[in-house]
């Protein structure tokens, strides 16, 4: 499945809207929510003596994937673009793979 493909599947799931702009905003909301489920995980892994749940990861990175789909379809943005974009970016950045002092000294990059 390619990532346009997981986008079409997506919206066949998700609420409507009358105004992009609300749409985006649900959508980012949604997104930043599911970022903090996943850190709150994370924080219980490193200062509170959880175990790792790989399950519990991969969950909240597929809520997290799929808001990221929807936010992006509601402006006409396709997923594989994004992805194919970031890592042009990012070659370019890090030519040899990263580098801290690359990261230090990018700049506006």
């Amino acid at each position: 499945m390619t990532l346009n493909d997981y986008q079409k599947k997506a919206s066949a799931t998700a609420k409507s809207f009358d105004n992009v702009r609300e749409e985006l905003v649900c959508w980012s909301l949604c997104l930043c929510g599911e970022a903090g489920e996943l850190a709150n995980i994370v924080k219980k892994i490193t200062w509170h003596g959880y175990d790792l749940d790989v399950a519990k990861i991969k969950d909240e990175l597929g809520d997290a994937l799929w808001y990221l789909a929807k936010a992006a379809s509601c402006v006409g943005i396709d997923l594989d673009d994004v992805a194919m974009d970031n890592l042009e970016k990012l070659s370019l950045r890090y030519p040899q793979g990263f580098d801290t002092e690359r990261s230090r000294n990018r700049g506006s990059k």
